[in-house]
């Protein structure tokens, strides 16, 4: 799969054959690798890589960009899905920006 600039890889807890992929706490162990424990003493996930729904289903979410600030998270990542055929998919999301034209008008 070719990743595109912008975009997330979200994987699935699902096989390309359908079947539910054990065990089910893998999203909490991957992400637990690259997160932190705060000031408050409780452990942050990545922004880069961290469990997230989608449509429902609780998946792993991985930032494009991991490729090059972490490469070797990133490609254990990857060797991790294709060893579990897992199902990976890419969301590409764009911000809109409403403009509210009064507003603008009364700004002098």
């Amino acid at each position: 799969m070719e990743l595109k600039t912008g975009c997330k890889l979200v994987i699935r807890s699902v096989n390309e054959d359908g079947r539910k992929f054990r065990p089910s706490d893998w999203i909490e162990r991957i992400s637990t690798t690259m997160a932190t424990f705060g000031k408050d003493n409780r452990l942050h996930y990545s922004n880069d890589v961290r469990p997230s729904m989608v449509d429902g289903e609780k998946c792993l979410l991985v930032e494009n960009s991991v490729k090059e600030t972490n490469p070797t998270a990133f490609e254990y990542i990857m060797a991790f899905v294709h060893a579990n055929r897992l199902q990976m998919s890419q969301v590409c999301e764009t911000k809109i920006v409403e403009v509210d034209e009064t507003q603008d008008a009364k700004v002098s």
